[in-house]
């Protein structure tokens, strides 16, 4: 039954309906998920796979310990960061040879605004959404001051309207970090285009979470990360995605030996790899790279349509949810009520988020809170269920009721929120 045939109340048994007929159920086993834990934070750090602690044995005292350095050949240790970003390429709309995994977002998007400040010389405008997550302002106004550019801040309905002759690109995320709305890449990537601009594009909040089309796009560059919706571990590195017509062309500046066409000849000057391999620097952090994969096999062996469709179902039964039972207690809605406009995250505003996110997480309900007011709720697909959905708004509901949100010791701020 779907949602709209409840008649506007959702029941729990609903929920478990809904789950029995998940066509992505399976994939919950293949999580470790603790008892009595509800995980709706995803979009900040995936869950484990199970499978991860024994690759990571195996990569650790199999391949480090028993074969040692050998490993960089017989293990592929040295072509990780291609093989995963071909593994990756399909889940975003890209092709075999396209994208790389390496670094943190912020080095890649560093290397990338690099590479378009040289391809689009004599313009001299960045446009970002203001509201950004900041890390990516942050980096373009670091290559602004190196090269003399300039770091133009919009909103989300603006920034056509400001890209012009002077642009050299617009860097703009796919779906919001505190709202989840989704930018429309393919009518943003067209405007900039016209102007004879570059699209960049931040994918942090949106692969793996729902279906991207770079090359159906045409989109320039792009980067992401691997420990949201990917599930790759704490920390597991990036990947930035350079389209083919671009390669060869697009240079970037940190020029380390793991870029250079021959490596292993120790050349004493730089001679840039033809191909994506270029946007290497140095040496890899090959434990992490080997567990980002655990990650990307469990997401290439789902169907991406049908995680959007489960994506959308959850995330509107906990909005009609929180409105139907927490509606008298402040909340306020800060995604898109569109589900084509949401990504897979659920935002609302309240006075007291900090508080209320303490409480939940005290509680078995994990989210975050970003600030000034938002509590935010990330649903991934592959491990969250309708069922889950409910559990958590019970718990929500019972923390505004009670008040035990007031209790002095939530709103004392912890480093990471």
């Amino acid at each position: 039954m779907r949602l709209e045939e409840q008649g506007g109340t959702i029941t729990r048994e609903w929920c478990v309906e809904q789950d029995r007929g998940d066509p992505l159920g399976h994939f919950r086993d293949a999580f470790l998920i603790p008892d009595g834990l509800i995980y709706l934070d995803g979009n900040s750090l995936g869950a484990m796979a199970n499978a991860a602690p024994a690759h990571v044995a195996h990569v650790v005292e199999r391949e480090w310990g028993g074969d040692l350095i050998r490993s960089w050949n017989s293990a592929g240790w040295f072509d990780l960061p291609v093989t995963l970003g071909d593994m990756l390429a399909p889940l975003i709309g890209a092709d075999a040879g396209e994208v790389i995994v390496t670094d943190s977002v912020s080095v890649n998007l560093f290397k990338l605004l690099w590479a378009a400040a040289d391809m689009r010389p004599g313009r001299r405008r960045i446009i970002l959404e203001g509201s950004n997550f900041p890390t990516d302002n942050y980096v373009a106004q670091g290559v602004a001051k190196a090269r003399g550019l300039e770091v133009v801040l919009r909103e989300r309905h603006e920034i056509a309207d400001a890209i012009d002759a002077d642009t050299l690109a617009i860097c703009i995320t796919h779906v919001h970090y505190k709202t989840g709305h989704i930018n429309d890449m393919a009518a943003l990537t067209a405007k900039a285009h016209e102007a004879g601009a570059l699209a960049i594009w931040d994918l942090c909040h949106s692969a793996g979470a729902m279906p991207v089309d770079l090359n159906g796009c045409g989109v320039d560059l792009a980067v992401g990360c691997t420990y949201k919706y990917l599930n790759g571990g704490p920390g597991s590195p990036g990947f930035l995605f350079v389209a083919k017509r671009h390669l060869g062309a697009a240079r970037q500046p940190i020029t380390g030996w793991w870029g250079h066409d021959a490596p292993f000849a120790f050349d004493p000057g730089y001679t840039p790899a033809p191909d994506i391999r270029q946007f290497l620097t140095g040496t890899q952090p090959i434990v992490s790279l080997s567990l980002t994969g655990v990650g990307l096999e469990l997401m290439r062996a789902a169907d991406m349509t049908q995680l959007r469709a489960k994506s959308v179902a959850l995330t509107e039964t906990f909005i009609a949810l929180v409105e139907q039972r927490c509606g008298r207690h402040g909340f306020a809605l800060a995604s898109p009520r569109d589900a084509a406009e949401r990504g897979s995250q659920v935002s609302f505003t309240h006075a007291n988020g900090y508080e209320i996110m303490r409480a939940l997480i005290d509680r078995g309900v994990i989210g975050d809170f970003r600030a000034p007011d938002i509590v935010r709720f990330g649903f991934t697909p592959l491990y969250v269920r309708h069922a889950d959905v409910w559990d958590a708004v019970d718990v929500l509901a019972d923390v505004m009721d009670s008040g035990a949100w007031r209790d002095p010791r939530y709103a004392e701020r912890e480093a990471v929120t």
